[in-house]
């Protein structure tokens, strides 16, 4: 047993993201975990102290995800283990063997447990949710599926033996009875990410604590369990809690009676304290808890990164944690993965686990670390003794760390220091510094070479030096040695005593400055060949070896050859040509023996099996003058049976060397008796590397590529030699038990079992990118390259031919015996390729299928067959030559027709040919054919199955013109079935088709292609060409890409159809693109449309910068100009008038123009207009005057959009200033009377009261004076336009009135709305409601106007407007008799008239609408629903006059009669007749509606003079007979 030989290990990492592979014995004896397919066993019985190596248990062939020891009385030597191979093992650690397995599980396995209480239980869980129980006594098995998800850990109850708590990856935690057909008792749902670890509390009962009650309020109800009531006590006793550790960065505690969580614990954010992890690695989280026994109320858990923590829960909040090692350096550096703890007489102890490889062992009651162990993660490479710091040993490891192990710390035996800065791949080489301390080289696989300072106390942290020069493949070996030229030629201070040599696996050495690592390394060859004078091509490089003293230097060979030079010339001294394949190992012996002689022998190993010794004292003595050349070994080292990968001299003894071998073993020899002394056997795979101990003569060091280190005493070992026969195939079968894992793809294919290693992401998670390098791959040593290189030899040969044969056994295996192969494929080693040739080799070099393969098979067959043949043949050709007519009779060996004539051949061929079809390769029969020249045939069969291809198109010619243009034709058609309409159409121009071509693309809507093809071909005024553009651009045009559209439409020269098609799209740029493109085309009217329709847009938009710039480019838009700028300045006056609360979405763009604000609005327009317009001449007005007046806006309404109606208004203003500047009075006067009408047509109140202020502030007097008198027209103009300027006064005077004048209560003023049009206050009155004229939209134009419904006028009641600061009673009264104006008779008289039509109009109007429906009614059914709309359309019109209670009264006399048809058409006739004798004068101009101003004034009350009252009255009671005034005017006229 290897604790009894007293072997010291440093052992494989324990395996990561497994929930439980780690345990510890119940007895406290041993900790176990897994380490990738073994399971590695520690003595930790001495407690505190460092913990022995006990053993391995081996036999699982892949990953082992779970272990667990049976913690049941008596039977603390038994555990299990389960492993990714599918089995489930349990062993005997006393006799470390296996005495049960079981292979149950269908899918991988992720969780395992021994029963606590029933000592032959064993229950795992796999990935797919099955769990297994299995009672390996009386080897029964229970299988239970509670959940369809992958489980990640499960425990069993300590308490309850039926009981088991499983956790799933995606945080549902379950408890099952497995004693139960309904198994599941809880599912506990609180999580929401893996759950890594459960725990059940050590003692039984649910004890509450003062902390947890905050999450107990339970009430009663909530004691009921599946089974029945619980009394709370009961609960108490019976139940057990259950903690869990989840991803989520949680910890919860569960209660298994109530089955929910009673208390939540989150991990706090720790800081990280000295971890050795490279900051770029980004890290998942691992949570794992251990509740430690007998302790109720303390559960450890992992943290974040690699802290332990002790959580007490019967404190609350920030006390609740204590972190686990105190001082630096005693927590792990990265996360940790499993947690299990022993009593130890007055101790516990726990172990943890972690990603960061070390094994902990902490003793719970100071919380402090006992030891430390560290563990490694890949091969050893490379083991290295300081030759300064005496038993500081370097371990060079394939997890891209260097470890390097003081061996003679007295009170820490396994002190490790790691280093990994820098360090990007396997270490692979390592050599320290001859004299200076702490210097250790190393190398890497990448082919990286740098320097680490092991010694300085900052080191822990400190980077390496990294030499600029990198090797193309693995550094082999590293040697520290005299400089040579070019370094070596400086004086003495000024170059390095030492210079570092590497050589690596493309065969080249360098020699690196390290003073100067960034500077260019220097490859020897160069230095060798100028010495020697060399001109032929050097071997390869596999191994370099510095005799101490530094006057010789030994470099082997990738050719078996060694050469040995004479330094610092590198003189060629000899060649020793003793081995025959690449070298691995040279060593030459120490300097400070008795024997001095002994100093010139070198020891060398090579992928040959045999050790060979040379003694070179005479070759240094000797004084030939060219090199010798040694042939003769001074002694032979043979035993071994595989390559021989590492030598050490023993430097306490003369003349003694260990060995390290791939056989699995080390071989001490005594090399002047040629005897083997002692072997070693200890590893579990192949040794890389050996170091005899400095300091112990009985000790020997290795590594393997089972990740570990060995320390071993000689005198311990019981073997003496090497195995051989039966002993080397069972350690060849103990290493194949290692996983096996896909080859990595070399240059070249090697003969070899690939390398047996693991590479689940598992064993090394996340950092599998980095790790895939760590896990060796195909020949996994440092050797692999060199052993690539190396199967040039006759080993290569046997894999080509076994690879031949065996692409043809499969090729032909339709018609083929299978046993012909062997006679050819027999292997040239003795020892046989394991596997198929490598796949990448047969991938990249596959044979191309044999177009004759029946003859070549025929040609192959048993060697009596082929004499046959000999003899057929002869005799056929005898026949032939007596009777030349007669085609020779071959029977059925038609191969034979290869020799005899022509007839013969074309039969052979047929036969050949037919092989093929019937193997599915036409094309092989299509070749065929076109040796025998029959093409036609071939061409015309591939036509009519649709199996033309390019090839057979392109050899088509070779049969005539004719036959090539079918082709071609048949082809065009097969690729439009298949739809590949432009390689037919290529194919089409191929034989001058061009039309057909483009007809097929335009067809299929390659468009773009069928243009280039017409324009390259066709003559440039083909009509094909501009369809083609025309039916593109109706496509381009459908599908809404106008400007592609647009272009072409320009290709088919129809520039009208281009402009047309981008102004489709209406937006700004679109616009003013398609109008600059009219203008290009000439097509000046449209641009002129264009450029206005743009520049509207961007008056909507507030641009009215954008809009002169649009307008500017053409003539005939010089008056809309005009407009635009009037428009820009009434909007800047309203604006500044009321400033608007609300921010707009987009800021105005105005002109930075001089105002000139002393004078009157027109004034200061006309003044921007001659400065900045240009418009100076009467001529120039008058012209703009016409543009405008041919130009008809339709009339406004209440939906028009504000900014149109302000920009109409702006119309007509423009009119207003040019008739002003040309002095024609009366059209000014309608222009300005067509604004305040249309802004009042509108609706918006407010614009009109402001148009009036801006344009007339002294009133209309000064126009009247300038106007004709004798104009009746222009007279009544006048009068209309005072009408609505008295009409805006009168409102002013009435919302700003004094308080106590008002006439009545504020509520009765509800019903009176805001002026507008007759047929909007007859809607109000009617339904009640005010209503607001202006919608929202309208507020957002630059003037806030006064949004005019009730809220507003009490608004205006209390807050004094603006305009009319309160106005005191003389001063209104005065102005309400300027209102004088608006009591006019005759307009009232004319007024009323039109009203009566109207309501006739609208009565008719309705019965027709009536009508209508119900003849639609009675279409759509027949069954009795007329009557129905009929009522309902009754219960409508009336409801469209609810009756408020202030005319409750007289509701029902206004329920009229129906009122005929010819009635109703002679009240028409009677009030039309009425209307045509008023004047006509009258009806021109609009005019405010009088009784609406009586009304007002009415209301007005006290403020009204008292004539105009009576006036005001009168009217109401002559005029006011439609029902809306009757109702407005019964408080006056009552």
């Amino acid at each position: 047993m290897a604790a009894a030989a007293g072997v010291r290990v440093l052992p494989a990492s324990p395996n990561w993201y497994s929930s439980r592979c780690s345990d510890a014995s119940s007895d406290g004896r041993l900790f176990g975990f897994a380490a990738r397919h073994r399971v590695c066993l520690l003595d930790v019985g001495g407690g505190a102290a460092a913990p022995a190596f006990y053993g391995e248990l081996i036999g699982h062939t892949d990953r082992i995800s779970g272990f667990a020891f049976c913690h049941c009385p008596g039977q603390s030597g038994l555990c299990a283990s389960s492993s990714d191979d599918g089995s489930v093992k349990i062993w005997d650690t006393e006799a470390l063997a296996p005495v049960g397995e079981y292979s149950l599980h269908q899918n991988a396995i992720s969780a395992l447990h021994w029963s606590p209480l029933v000592k032959d239980l064993i229950v795992s869980g796999d990935e797919k949710g099955i769990i297994v129980c299995y009672w390996h006594n009386r080897s029964d098995s229970q299988q239970f599926f509670p959940e369809p998800r992958t489980i990640f850990c499960l425990t069993c109850s300590p308490h309850h033996e039926n009981l088991v708590a499983i956790g799933y990856r995606d945080g549902m935690v379950v408890i099952i009875d497995i004693s139960r057909k309904r198994e599941v008792l809880h599912r506990l749902r609180g999580h929401d990410d893996e759950i890594h670890c459960l725990a059940w509390c050590p003692v039984p009962g649910e004890e509450r604590l003062p902390a947890w009650q905050d999450e107990l309020q339970v009430p009663s109800e909530e004691g009921k369990v599946p089974n029945g009531e619980l009394t709370q006590d009961t609960t108490t006793k019976k139940g057990c809690y259950l903690a869990s550790g989840s991803k989520d960065q949680t910890i919860r505690i569960w209660s298994c009676t109530r089955g929910r969580s009673v208390m939540t614990l989150k991990l706090p954010p720790t800081k990280r304290r000295g971890g050795a992890v490279d900051p770029a690695v980004k890290e998942r989280i691992w949570l794992t808890v251990h509740w430690p026994s007998g302790r109720s109320t303390e559960i450890v858990s992992s943290c974040f990164g690699g802290e332990l923590l002790l959580w007490d829960l019967t404190q609350s909040g920030k006390r609740k944690w204590t972190l686990l090692g105190s001082s630096e350096g005693q927590n792990h550096s990265r996360i940790v993965f499993n947690l299990c703890s022993v009593k130890r007489q007055d101790k516990e102890l726990l172990f943890s686990i972690s990603m960061d490889r070390d094994v902990k062992c902490w003793d719970l009651s100071t919380l402090n670390c006992s030891w430390t162990m560290p563990s490694l993660g890949g091969f050893v490479y490379s083991l290295a003794f300081s030759p300064v710091d005496t038993g500081c040993l370097a371990i060079g490891v394939g997890d891209s760390m260097i470890r390097v192990w003081n061996t003679l710390s007295m009170n820490n035996i396994y002190d490790v220091k790691t280093f990994w800065q820098s360090i990007k791949s396997k270490v692979t080489a390592l050599s320290w510094h001859p004299t200076k301390e702490g210097c250790l080289a190393f190398g890497t696989d990448d082919g990286k070479v740098g320097i680490f300072d092991t010694f300085s106390s900052s080191a822990k942290n400190k980077p390496p030096q990294i030499s600029s020069t990198y090797h193309k493949k693995t550094v082999y070996t590293l040697a520290w040695g005299p400089p040579t030229p070019p370094l070596s030629s400086g004086g003495e201070g000024e170059q390095p005593s030492v210079t570092l040599y590497s050589c690596a696996g493309e065969g080249i050495v360098f020699q690196h400055n390290p003073w100067k690592l960034n500077g260019e390394a220097n490859d020897i060859n160069k230095v060798i060949r100028d010495t020697n004078s060399i001109k032929h091509k050097l071997p390869a490089r596999t191994e370099i070896s510095w005799k101490p003293d530094g006057k010789l230097l030994a470099l082997g060979n990738e050719d078996g050859s060694i050469e040995i030079f004479q330094a610092p010339e590198l003189k060629l001294l000899c060649t020793i040509q003793q081995h025959h394949k690449l070298i691995n190992a040279i060593r030459w012996h120490h300097e400070h023996g008795s024997q001095p002689e002994l100093s010139y022998l070198i020891a060398s190993g090579s992928i040959n099996a045999t050790i060979y010794v040379h003694n070179l004292k005479s070759v240094v003595e000797s004084t030939s003058e060219s090199p010798l050349t040694i042939t003769e070994p001074f002694r032979t080292l043979a035993g071994h049976t595989a390559k021989i990968t590492s030598l050490s001299w023993s430097p306490h003894h003369e003349g003694r060397l260990v060995s390290a071998c791939y056989d699995g073993t080390a071989q001490v020899w005594d090399v002047m008796k040629e005897e083997p002394l002692c072997n070693y056997r200890g590893h579990q795979g192949r040794l890389l590397s050996v170091q005899w101990s400095p300091v112990d003569s009985d000790s020997v060091y290795t590594g393997a590529d089972d990740f570990s280190v060995h320390k071993w005493h000689i005198s311990k070992q019981e073997h003496t030699r090497p195995p051989q026969g039966k002993k080397s195939i069972e350690l060849e079968k103990k290493r194949s038990m290692q996983p096996k894992v896909k080859t990595k793809k070399k240059k070249k294919p090697i003969g070899k079992s690939p390398a047996k290693q693991d590479l689940s992401d598992a064993v090394n998670g996340d950092e599998s990118a980095k790790e895939m390098l760590l896990e060796e791959n195909g020949v996994s040593d440092h050797e692999g390259e060199k052993e690539a290189q190396e199967a040039e030899l006759p080993d290569k040969v046997s894999v080509t031919v076994s690879k031949d044969t065996s692409t043809s056994a499969y090729d032909y295996s339709s018609f083929l015996p299978k046993p012909f192969v062997t006679q050819k494929a027999t292997p040239v080693k003795k020892d046989p390729p394991k596997e198929k040739p490598t796949p990448d080799a047969s991938l990249k070099k596959r044979k191309p299928r044999s177009i004759l393969p029946f003859s070549t098979f025929m040609d192959h067959r048993s060697k009596d067959e082929l004499h046959q043949d000999c003899l057929r043949l002869a005799t056929c050709l005898k026949t032939k030559d007596n009777n030349e007519d007669v085609s020779p009779d071959l029977k059925d060996r038609i191969h034979l027709g290869l020799f005899t004539d022509r007839a013969s051949l074309h039969k052979m061929i047929d036969v050949e040919g037919k092989h093929h079809l019937e193997n599915g390769h036409p094309e092989l029969f299509q070749q065929l054919m076109l040796w025998k020249g029959d093409m036609k045939g071939v061409l015309q069969a591939a036509a009519e199955r649709g199996e033309l291809t390019d090839q057979l198109v392109a050899i088509s010619p070779m049969v005539g013109y004719q036959a090539w243009v079918w082709t071609v034709e048949a082809f065009a058609k097969q690729l439009c079935f298949q739809e590949q309409y432009v390689k037919a159409a290529s194919h089409l121009l191929s034989i001058h088709k061009v039309c057909e071509a483009v007809e097929l693309l335009k067809v299929n809507h390659f468009y773009r292609e069928a243009i280039v093809i017409a324009k390259a071909r066709l003559r440039p005024e083909d009509p094909i060409l501009r369809d083609l553009y025309t039916s593109w651009a109706a496509l381009l045009e459908k599908d809404g890409h106008y400007s592609m559209a647009a272009k072409c439409y320009l290709g088919a020269s129809s520039p009208y159809d281009a402009v047309k098609v981008l102004a489709k799209k209406g937006d700004v740029t679109s616009l003013k693109t398609a109008a600059e493109l009219a203008l290009i085309s000439g097509e000046e009217k449209l641009s002129a449309t264009l450029s206005f329709r743009c520049a509207q847009d961007l008056l909507l938009s507030r641009n009215w910068v954008g809009a002169q710039e649009v307008l500017q480019q053409h003539k005939t838009l010089f008056g809309q100009r005009l407009v635009f700028c009037l428009n820009e300045l009434l909007c800047k006056c309203l604006s500044e008038r009321n400033p608007c609360d609300r921010k707009s979405p987009v800021p105005p763009c105005y002109h930075s123009w001089e105002l000139n604000r002393e004078a009157s609005f027109f004034e200061m327009v006309t003044e921007v207009w001659q400065n900045v317009l240009g418009m100076d001449t009467t001529e120039q007005a008058t012209c703009a005057q016409e543009q405008l007046r041919s130009i008809e806006h339709p009339p406004s309404t209440s939906n028009t959009h504000p900014k149109q109606v302000l920009f109409h208004i702006s119309h007509d203003l423009t009119l207003a200033a040019l008739s002003y500047q040309t002095a024609t009075w009366d059209e000014a006067v309608k222009s300005i009377l067509g604004a305040v009408t249309r802004s009042y047509d509108a609706g918006s109140f407010t614009l009109m009261q402001e148009i009036c202020s801006i344009i007339l502030p002294e009133g209309c007097d000064n126009l009247r004076h300038k106007l004709d008198s004798t104009n009746s027209q222009s007279m009544n103009a006048c009068r209309s336009l005072e009408g609505f300027m008295a009409y805006g006064l009168l409102y002013d005077l009435w919302w700003n009135a004094p308080k106590d004048s008002l006439v009545l209560p504020k509520a009765v003023l509800d019903p009176v709305l805001c002026p507008s049009e007759q047929t909007a206050l007859e809607k109000s009155y009617i339904s009640g409601q005010s209503s607001s004229e202006e919608t929202p939209d309208q507020a957002a134009v630059e003037m806030d106007e006064n949004l005019c419904n009730t809220t507003e006028v009490r608004r205006c009641e209390t807050e004094s407007d603006s305009r009319t600061s309160s106005v005191d009673l003389v001063d209104s009264q005065s102005k309400l008799n300027g209102c004088e104006v608006l009591l006019s008779e005759e307009i009232a008289a004319l007024q009323n008239t039109q009203r009566d039509i109207a309501e006739v109009q609208q009565i008719l109007a309705d019965m027709i609408h009536q009508h209508q429906q119900q003849r639609n009614n009675l279409q759509e059914n027949t069954n009795g629903s007329t009557q129905e709309s009929n009522l309902q359309q009754n219960s409508e019109t009336e409801s469209d006059k609810p009756c408020s209670d202030s005319n409750q009264m007289n509701c029902k006399d206004e329920v009229k009669e129906p009122i005929t048809l010819p009635e109703l058409t002679k009240q028409l006739l009677k009030a039309k007749q009425k209307l045509a004798e008023f004047p006509d004068n009258l009806k021109v101009f609009p005019f405010p509606d009088v009784l609406e101003c009586c009304l007002v004034l009415l209301h007005i009350g006290s403020q009204c003079p008292p004539e105009l009252h009576e006036q005001a009255l009168d009217l109401l009671r002559k005029h006011g007979s439609t029902n809306t005034y009757k109702k407005a005017g019964r408080r006056f006229l009552t």
